[in-house]
């Protein structure tokens, strides 16, 4: 048989690493070789084995004492250890807490560390949009929501039971919320424990609901809900309203409302991070000379002195005039103009007239495209 590897190189972590660092190494290499994830690689079967039993003795106080003096032969009877260990008997191992716990993502469960089920359980968070228009993303703005929330019914106080009637303990569990399964493993006999199917995790059962929430415990309630808009805010983004979502479970907290924020598109405007951009027009002979235009942004109208010879497609930064950051609404982007060249389609005689004279001016020679009735 080949020699074992060391436990420490075969997990990648040095003789001093504690407990966290040598069950976050264990996960990555599970994961990574699971036979589930590797079905038929008798390679990845081999090294998924032997990690396990490098975790198995060095996640173990004891074991790993023994091991860190003694090394293999701790285990195999040939040395100064007690021996004796035995890979197949993994599953004691691998019952509970390690198990669940390193696999859980693979199966789809979470970890059998998971918290008691019958213990205090936050809410689920409560999901709903609100549109605005784009300028009030710009200066933020507040709205008023009408939801639907989950209130404690008034007449069974929240229980779920008929007045008069009390939620009994679950006969399955025990009142515990969770069950216990045993199934074969690649370790021998795992346990398994989910919530209990019968209670659904609650540990009590209602025999007698209550007639008006029907042994739910909540009754819905439309209600006016004002959520404040923060400016800069981007399309999708959302704002959080602490304890506004579902009830919490056996006196946990309320979950959270998201409000999405929906931005209307400007027919000007356009957004590119906190950077504002639009398209601005000008003239010919503002284009040639230069001079002054007003650009509209989302402070208002400013004055720019456009520069003479400027081209069509030239942009322009206005510094400070874009959209405002979350965070600190003083701290903004920037607005960038994209100068376009207004060519008119229809001229009048003297407009034409006026052209023509003008690229004679610049050429010294004569129009040659005089036609009849050009200029009429």
């Amino acid at each position: 048989m080949a020699e074992k590897r060391d436990y420490y190189e075969v997990l990648g972590v040095p003789k001093d690493a504690d407990d966290a660092a040598i069950k976050k190494a264990y996960r990555q290499l599970a994961k990574k070789y699971h036979p589930d994830i590797n079905p038929g690689d008798k390679e990845a079967e081999a090294k998924f084995k032997e990690a396990s039993e490098a975790y198995a003795v060095l996640s173990d106080a004891d074991k790993r004492r023994q091991y860190d003096q003694f090394g293999h032969a701790a285990f195999d009877g040939s040395g100064g250890g007690t021996g004796g260990f035995d890979f197949g008997n993994m599953g004691d191992i691998f019952g509970s807490d390690i198990f669940g716990d390193i696999f859980g993502d693979l199966f789809g469960g979470s970890s059998s560390r998971r918290r008691n089920n019958n213990g205090p359980m936050r809410g689920s968070d409560v999901r709903t949009n609100v549109r605005i228009t784009f300028a009030e993303s710009v200066t933020g703005t507040s709205k008023k929501l009408d939801i639907v929330l989950k209130e404690t019914c008034n007449t069974c106080h929240g229980t779920g039971a008929k007045p008069g009637t009390s939620p009994e303990n679950c006969s399955k569990c025990g009142g515990k919320g969770q069950v216990v399964y045993t199934q074969q493993s690649l370790f021998g006999m795992v346990r398994n424990v989910q919530p209990c199917p019968d209670c659904k995790g609650t540990g009590k059962i209602v025999k007698e609901k209550c007639p008006d929430c029907y042994g739910s415990g909540y009754v819905s309630t439309k209600k006016t809900i004002e959520v404040t808009i923060p400016a800069g805010i981007d399309d999708g983004q959302c704002v959080r309203i602490q304890g506004k979502g579902e009830p919490g479970i056996n006196g946990g907290p309320r979950g959270d409302l998201l409000v999405a924020v929906m931005i209307s598109p400007d027919p000007e405007f356009r957004r590119d991070g906190y950077n504002i951009m639009s398209n601005v027009r000008i003239s010919y002979p503002k284009a040639v000379l230069g001079g002054e235009i007003k650009v509209r942004t989302v402070d208002g109208e400013v004055i720019y002195e456009v520069k003479p010879g400027t081209a069509s497609g030239t942009n322009v930064r206005l510094k400070g005039k874009g959209m405002p950051t979350v965070r600190n609404k003083e701290v903004r982007g920037d607005h960038y103009i994209t100068l376009i060249v207004d060519v008119p389609s229809k001229l009048t005689a003297e407009q034409k007239e006026a052209l023509v004279n003008y690229e004679k001016l610049l050429t010294g020679e004569d129009v040659p495209h005089k036609k009849k009735g050009f200029f009429k």
